[in-house]
């Protein structure tokens, strides 16, 4: 895949894969994200195991696809790179307000906010106005080390 594929793909979809270091395995998680153009940015509960994962070795791949139900078209990319918690305010304001947008142009349900750390009853909006997540950007990836492969067409 061209740079400008995998970035499309990238800022079509909103879900992935963080595979961190585990311990003896490598540990995955999904999560949701949004880009910017440039980086990916998550939102993090502040618990569970890829606290833990992340504090110990903040290298990462993180794995974005699409395909169709039969697998006749398909597309993957996958970033290794490391995740960096963002630390400026307004930064973190802007991409959890990215967030709440994402959440409501692609009409998905409140119970993704039980995700990120909030109870399903909230309002989307809380995302804006209490930190119970963390902001995480991946940084460093290397153009060269990112893998993409796709196929669209018939069988």
């Amino acid at each position: 895949m061209e740079k400008s594929e995998y970035d499309t793909l990238i800022n079509e979809e909103y879900i992935c894969r963080i595979a961190f270091k585990g311990e003896s395995h490598p540990y995955i998680a999904p999560f949701l994200y949004i880009f910017d153009g440039k980086f990916m940015y998550f939102l993090s509960t502040k618990y569970g195991k890829k606290i833990q994962h992340f504090k110990q070795n903040p290298s990462v791949t993180v794995e974005v696809e699409k395909y169709t139900p039969d697998l006749s078209n398909f597309a993957f990319v996958a970033l290794s790179g490391r995740l960096e918690e963002v630390q400026d305010q307004g930064i973190k304001n802007i991409v959890r307000q990215k967030f709440v947008e994402m959440i409501k142009k692609k009409n998905l349900s409140s119970n993704v906010l039980s995700a990120l750390g909030h109870s399903p009853d909230e309002p989307f909006d809380v995302l804006l106005t209490e930190e119970r997540n963390s902001v995480w950007k991946l940084a460093g990836v290397n153009v060269g080390d990112i893998l993409g492969l796709k196929h669209s067409g018939g069988p």
